[in-house]
């Protein structure tokens, strides 16, 4: 999963030493603001922090010297990387023994320094516990999202509706994980008021490091689906995973909330792993907020009429809606981020404003695209739920005078062994909304072939090896009106279609759920 490669802190040269090793800092060190922390040499500016990770196709640590040229003032190291950082000209800050150098002398004003740690990973996940901790307002209110699907849309939602009352902090893009968490607490201070972290996870206890290092008070489970069913084996498995957060969150006394997807059996089934309060959310009366008259309105967004039951209450509240979310599945990230509002006090014109705002715009698109066409940009990465939810909004929009619906479906990975029927019932559904089908990889040709089972016509159907044999067709293909879904995992090269296609066009429209990343 990618992670930002450069990310901005409220964290000084202070909170990195007192933070690594356990001590107050020399008065030789300054507290130098670090005002971004930089996981490429090539994206520091002076000031930066770099951490040199480990990557899946380079080492941080053979680039310390272009760092601290480009201006870093503070570096993380592990044991590789400590000759390469003194001979850059860094002062080394041993954090690797029982009594650190901390105890030498620092020459008064040296910079840079760098932090020779264990682990850098570990590293960053103590340096942004240490920023939750000791560097933000006592009354500090976090929200942890997870789930299969819906977990970023679900965030940025929330955050722009907290925002509309409280001084909110969210982590950038998608950053979720072990590595990604603790670059985006880095990013709180005590101004702060509420922060809504995003919460993923490849096995079990990932979920449960997180809420160690984010501490949230409420929790949201959008969705238990088969996301990395090849690594956790079973979607009993993964519900275990995902229930880690409602089980981390502190008791309804000490306000605890989970908000659970009462839509889904294996979320329901998490209240009894929790002694936070439960606030159900979903489309039946059942729940404690629920939607119904709901209607897609394609590119112009989604409209619905809201209910709530608030605790204690025999009677319900309700309320009409317009948000520019695309598509009617779309409806769960708005009762999310509602949920969440209301949870923490706010009214319906600040909830009902958060959510029209384009400051939470997401990542679902629609851009121009080659010859006059309209491209839906879903790239980031697919599953069957999310896959069925695209087409159902391409279903929902009328293409132009002219123009057809045309979908671009790729590989969707990790299904495990759901991967056959995952793949077929997305066939399936291609089959009754498009009129053209184009699939890329050897996965997405299982899935051309379920369309074609369904009587999908075969001259209609284009089943392409790779990434750039679907860029070759689209050129030939594509014309005015047409409006085109290209969605599916990253690996096969899907964003590499939209770039092709659209020329790096400027959006135009639309904010949705993204699809999953564990």
């Amino acid at each position: 999963m990618a992670e930002q490669p450069y990310l901005p802190t409220s964290i000084t040269q202070h909170t990195l030493w007192t933070a690594l090793t356990g001590e107050l800092p020399p008065l030789s060190v300054p507290p130098a603001p670090i005002a971004h922390v930089a996981l490429d040499s090539r994206d520091v500016v002076p000031g930066d922090l770099f951490v040199a990770l480990q990557g899946p196709r380079a080492d941080g640590h053979a680039f310390l010297a272009d760092a601290l040229r480009n201006g870093a003032q503070a570096l993380l190291v592990e044991e590789r990387g400590r000759a390469a950082a003194q001979a850059a000209g860094a002062t080394l800050i041993d954090c690797t023994t029982e009594r650190p150098e901390s105890q030498r002398p620092v020459r008064p004003g040296t910079l840079p320094l760098a932090y020779l740690v264990p682990n850098n990973v570990i590293a960053l996940q103590q340096t942004g516990a240490f920023q939750r901790v000791h560097r933000t307002a006592p009354t500090l209110r976090v929200v942890g999202v997870t789930g299969s699907v819906g977990k970023t849309s679900t965030k940025e939602l929330t955050a722009s509706v907290l925002r509309q009352r409280y001084k909110t902090h969210a982590s950038p893009g998608n950053l979720n994980s072990e590595q990604g968490l603790p670059l985006a607490l880095l990013g709180l201070n005590t101004e702060h008021a509420c922060a809504v972290f995003e919460m993923g996870m490849y096995g079990l206890g990932e979920i449960e490091r997180l809420c160690q290092l984010a501490r949230p008070q409420v929790g949201i489970v959008t969705n238990v689906g088969p996301v990395h069913l090849s690594r956790l084996g079973t979607i009993e498995r993964i519900a275990q995973a995902k229930a880690e957060l409602v089980q981390a969150l502190p008791s309804a006394a000490d306000g605890g909330v989970a908000i659970l997807n009462w839509d889904d059996p294996r979320v329901r089934a998490m209240t009894a792993l929790t002694s936070a309060r439960i606030f159900r959310y979903g489309l039946s009366p059942e729940a404690d907020l629920w939607a119904d008259a709901i209607e897609g309105m394609g590119l112009e967004g989604l409209r619905f009429r809201l209910h709530y039951r608030a605790p204690g209450s025999t009677r319900a509240e309700s309320v009409h809606v317009k948000v520019p979310l695309l598509g009617q599945h779309s409806v769960h990230t708005a009762l999310c981020a509602t949920a969440a509002g209301l949870v923490e006090g706010m009214s319906w014109g600040e909830i009902v404003a958060g959510m029209q705002s384009m400051a939470g715009q997401l990542r679902l698109v629609a851009v121009r695209g080659l010859h006059g066409s309209t491209v839906i940009d879903d790239t980031y990465n697919a599953s069957p739920a999310s896959m069925i939810a695209a087409l159902n909004l391409l279903a929902d929009i009328p293409p132009r005078a002219g123009g057809r619906r045309i979908a671009v479906l790729g590989d969707m990975l990790e299904l495990g062994s759901y991967e056959h029927e995952g793949h077929q019932r997305v066939g399936w559904r291609a089959s009754e909304v498009v009129d053209l089908l184009l699939t890329v990889g050897q996965l997405g040709r299982a899935l051309g072939e379920a369309a074609l089972a369904a009587g999908f016509p075969a001259e209609q159907l284009s089943m392409l090896p790779e990434h750039s044999s679907a860029i070759d067709r689209l050129r030939q293909l594509l014309r005015a009106g047409d409006l085109v879904l290209v969605k599916g995992s990253r690996a096969v090269g899907m964003d590499m279609i939209v770039a092709e296609i659209t020329g790096a066009a400027a959006t135009t429209s639309g904010i949705g759920q993204e699809p999953a990343d564990g």
